[in-house]
């Protein structure tokens, strides 16, 4: 009898180390290390939102104009950033329309009733922070400002954050579509024909996502305005972009590449994206990566398609473009390392 229960809890014993092998530990290591810093760069870029820097013009008769900067230049903290280049109030209005500007301050000389020029479109938190900071300014000095807002957000967009979720959502098809590839034939690629041909089924998905996307968040949802048209070739090249990085990853890690894009990403791409507080609310780091990573300039862009008419998207669209490039390219180059001797059982596997 105890030799049976002794051989019982042996056997329980090996199956459990069977269970666990270091690989395995290994890995769920890694992802609790991913899943800090899921917290540590969400709570590290959203915890405590403050206007940092942001441009602002004045509009002024010169000796005004030239104290105002200073003034608001001068404020603890150094939320605005005050400047001079606007020389009327039509030019400033139409350069905070172009997002030159996150805003306009027309002083009125005459009297104490100023007008502010802002673009909730941009991001209705930065757009209130702006108004808020500029308020109370005015306030000390006995002044009232009465607030403009040239790109108001839409009736279904009242939060500003519809874009942000769309090109999330977008992201997130493109690494899912790239994992789902790996899952089912394996993360590298054996040979070029086989990338390529996993970069095609990529492209296709990403046309009918980023068509699928727009037209539920225009038509069917309302929850942006803007050109579906416009808002589908964006989400192709966002999905696109995404799901050739991962598939570069993969190529690099096998199935670990996963976590990688995640990582880079969700864990950094997504707070950083100027989604729920724009990029002068955001900390320095966030502000520096966001831009140059896919959420970042996905989010901008869907912003302008919506609210500016296409304004100021060539240097996110070529930040996006360069994902995909670099990703499509570097799928190409690691399956060619890793091309074997020619031969035609090697062109039979679909992926």
């Amino acid at each position: 009898m105890d030799r049976i229960a002794g051989y019982g809890i042996g056997d329980s014993r090996g199956e459990a180390r069977g269970a666990v092998t270091p690989r395995a530990a290994l890995l769920v290591f890694g992802v609790l290390l991913l899943h800090l810093a899921f917290i540590t760069s969400y709570l590290g870029a959203l915890h405590d939102p403050e206007p940092d820097r942001v441009p602002v013009a004045v509009v002024a008769s010169e000796e005004v104009r030239a104290e105002m900067v200073e003034r608001l230049d001068g404020l603890p903290g150094r939320p605005l950033d005050a400047t001079r280049e606007a020389e009327d109030a039509d030019e400033a209005r139409d350069r905070v329309a172009r997002r030159d500007l996150d805003g306009a301050l027309i002083v009125n000389d005459a009297g104490a009733a100023d007008l502010l020029y802002v673009a909730s479109g941009a991001g209705t938190s930065l757009a209130q922070a702006v108004t808020e900071v500029v308020t109370e300014a005015g306030r000390e000095q006995d002044r009232t400002v009465e607030v403009v807002d040239v790109a108001p957000a839409a009736d279904g967009d009242s939060r500003g954050l519809s874009a942000f979720y769309l090109v999330i959502g977008w992201c997130v098809g493109g690494y899912l579509c790239a994992a789902a590839l790996a899952i089912s034939a394996g993360a590298r690629p054996a040979t070029v024909r086989r990338a390529i041909r996993r970069l095609a089924v990529l492209a296709g998905y990403a046309v009918a996502a980023g068509l699928g996307g727009a037209v539920l968040a225009g038509p069917v949802l309302d929850a942006l305005p803007g050109r579906v048209a416009a808002l589908a070739g964006l989400g192709a090249l966002v999905v696109f972009a995404t799901g050739a990085f991962t598939l570069a990853l993969q190529g690099l890690f096998g199935i670990m590449g996963i976590g990688v894009a995640i990582l880079v990403v969700v864990v950094l791409g997504n707070p950083s994206a100027g989604g729920a507080y724009p990029y002068p609310l955001l900390p320095p780091f966030w502000q520096a990566i966001g831009p140059v990573l896919i959420p970042g300039a996905g989010t901008w862009t869907a912003r302008s398609i919506a609210y500016f008419d296409g304004q100021a998207v060539l240097g996110p669209l070529l930040v996006l473009a360069a994902w995909a490039v670099a990703g499509a390219a570097l799928t190409l180059f690691l399956a060619r390392l890793r091309t074997p001797a020619r031969s035609p059982l090697n062109e039979l596997s679909f992926a």
